[in-house]
């Protein structure tokens, strides 16, 4: 005790180390609680979240003095800036996709939007707190408050420094690995690390994790596919009355930007918000419980799942880290089945998310990109061209494909902020407490016109009758941070329970002829490849996946998000809590634990499939 009690002597005459430890750990514990609102479920939780940023900010403060024989101001306030903006990152970016940066998603800085409007709609003028210790430490320096060019660190006490912050780091990560056995097996967790060893130890090992990708692919052997070829074909392939209804058919999906399940059938001012959708899924399949399993790559992480069968990337976008992989793709199948041709429509640029490269790898014949299009200022918004504009020139070049043909429309207009002109506004704004929120029914609304005037047009060309039509929602619109308006237009109330619920999307699988018919299997978006082959006649038990048939999907598999919670026919597992569906209520962690094997076995799999580019192997 002496020894600690003359250490803490010792620092108190650091003061500029004491001030900005101590300003950055306020900072991170708060910003902990407050801005990534991590959830307490016990009193280890409260111990971690307020003391794991100490080890780590001492050890980044002590860079200071490492290596001279006095404390450097300017390298003190440059790990007070690198640290604030790491943490300021992950504030904003949490904002809106309830998670945090990571090594990748930095190299796809521009894919999640720069700096524009998305980024400033996220800002908050109490954001500017965060950098009040850095205008209290140019105050002080410029008083001389701490002579620190006078004070020489000793051996002993830099010694002594290293080693409380190494056992501080230490305890952290320990007591973490107590709460959570499978912390590091599970790291695609992400608040879960983040609460258990701090956001600047996430980092950390989040970089030691990225260096280690580059040597998978180098040590991967055809042995290693075997145990990822028995587990998806261990799977019973049960066919439907419904198999082959589609066969030789054109395959037309639509990419529904940031368009969510509530608003099929919702109104606002006693105006249907998707009046066509509503009327459509009366002659179509609708899958009513469909969620959103994207991560960090979004639209491109719904376009993979629906492609390969895979489970998107836990850090970054496949599209992105690994275009040049070789994958059992659906063009691909297709193309073996009847020659399918398969093109893609999007109008924003050919770079966006990587997506020149990919398609080629994933078997794409055409991608009309934005320089295909007349793109104007008056007919583009926010991320691209408007939806209505770009199925109407879309249709030209859709008529001139060779038959039958695999494509994919991707909209664009419904996505954050959703900002539109006033004379594209066919509904009144939803009157929320959220301005987000009220904006998004303006912009759904006019998607849904769009996908009314595309469906118009194949009717008049002929091309209709022989099309299947398959409508998904990408990924949500309305992050967390805006829920509550969702919960206001609804009349729900902000659960766990309620707000995994918000994470469905539609799936609407239109098959001209065939009577129409609302699906309450539960089921995500790596199942929309093996129904789509089911409805085409192509039996599924040989393409390598993950996902299942919608119409003979088992019950008791479990929907599985990237960040390890998922959802069954009883149960939502989310932030490591377990809740019955019916009741809302936490139950016993038990009742959910047979399915979180299969939840790890899975991705893991999947993770190693990719990084390991296993199917190459398959060739």
């Amino acid at each position: 005790m002496r020894k600690i009690s003359r250490f803490i002597s010792r620092f108190k005459t650091y003061k500029l180390i004491g001030f900005a430890l101590v300003t950055l750990w306020l900072k991170t514990v708060l910003v902990s609680f407050i801005g990534f609102n991590l959830r307490i479920e016990s009193f280890l939780d409260l111990l971690l979240i307020i003391f794991n940023p100490l080890g780590s900010l001492m050890l980044l403060i002590g860079f200071s003095f490492y290596f001279s024989k006095k404390i450097k101001p300017a390298v003190v306030v440059l790990v007070m800036g690198i640290a604030t903006g790491l943490l300021y990152g992950d504030l904003l970016y949490f904002r809106f996709y309830s998670d945090f940066v990571t090594v990748p998603i930095l190299f796809q800085f521009k894919n999640v939007g720069g700096i524009g409007p998305s980024t400033f709609e996220l800002m908050s003028p109490w954001d500017l707190l965060l950098i009040v210790d850095f205008l209290l430490v140019g105050w002080l320096l410029k008083r001389k408050w701490t002579a620190t060019s006078s004070i020489k660190v000793s051996r002993r006490w830099k010694l002594s420094y290293i080693g409380l912050s190494l056992v501080l780091l230490l305890v952290t990560v320990g007591l973490g690995l107590v709460k959570s056995p499978y912390l590091f097996a599970e790291s695609y967790d992400r608040e879960q690390m983040v609460k258990s060893v701090g956001p600047y130890n996430y980092h950390l090992f989040d970089i030691g994790v990225e260096s280690t990708v580059p040597f998978t692919k180098m040590l991967a052997s055809k042995s290693d596919t075997k145990a990822s070829i028995k587990y998806t074909q261990s799977k019973k392939h049960n066919n439907s009355d419904l198999f082959g209804v589609a066969d030789g058919k054109n395959v037309v999906l639509i990419s529904m930007e940031s368009t969510q399940n509530f608003v099929i059938n919702q109104k606002v001012g006693g105006e249907e918000i998707t009046p066509f959708l509503n009327s459509l899924i009366k002659d179509s399949f609708y899958f009513n419980q469909i969620y959103d399993q994207t991560a960090q790559g979004k639209t491109s992480d719904s376009e993979f799942m629906i492609d390969t069968g895979l489970y998107p990337l836990a850090s970054g976008s496949a599209f992105v880290r690994k275009p040049d992989n070789h994958y059992k793709s659906m063009p691909n199948i297709l193309k073996k089945k009847e020659d399918y041709y398969a093109a893609v429509f999007h109008g924003n640029a050919r770079t966006f998310w990587n997506r020149e490269i990919m398609y080629e790898s994933l078997g794409y014949d055409r991608y009309f990109s934005k320089g295909d299009f007349n793109v104007t200022e008056e007919n583009s918004v926010n991320y691209g061209l408007k939806d209505i504009p770009f199925f109407e020139q879309s249709i030209s070049y859709l008529e001139k494909l060779p038959q039958p043909f695999y494509t994919r429309f991707i909209t664009l207009t419904n996505h954050f902020p959703f900002l539109l002109e006033e004379e594209d506004k066919l509904i009144p704004e939803a009157s929320t407490k959220e301005d987000v929120v009220n904006r998004y029914v303006t912009t759904v609304r006019y998607e849904d016109e769009a996908i009314k005037s595309l469906f118009d047009r194949l009717k008049k060309n002929g091309m209709y009758e022989n099309t299947i039509f398959v409508l998904y929602g990408d990924h949500y619109g309305i992050s967390e941070k805006y829920e509550n308006g969702v919960f206001e237009l609804l009349g729900q109330e902000d659960t766990p329970v309620n707000h995994v619920k918000l994470q469905q999307v539609p799936l609407i699988i239109h098959v001209p002829g065939e009577d129409g018919k609302t699906i309450k299997t539960i089921g995500g978006e790596i199942d929309i490849r093996p129904t789509i082959l089911h409805l085409l006649g192509i039996n599924t038990k040989g393409n390598l996946s993950f996902g299942h048939n919608l119409f003979t999907r088992k019950e008791d598999h479990p929907v599985i998000f990237r960040d390890g919670d998922f959802v069954t026919e009883k149960y939502v597992f989310k932030d490591n809590v377990c809740y019955d569906k019916s009741s809302e209520a936490s139950t016993s962690e038990s009742l959910c634990e047979p399915f979180k094997e299969t939840v790890r076995k899975e991705l893991g799999m999947s993770d190693d499939i990719i990084y390991g580019d296993l199917l190459r192997f398959l060739d």
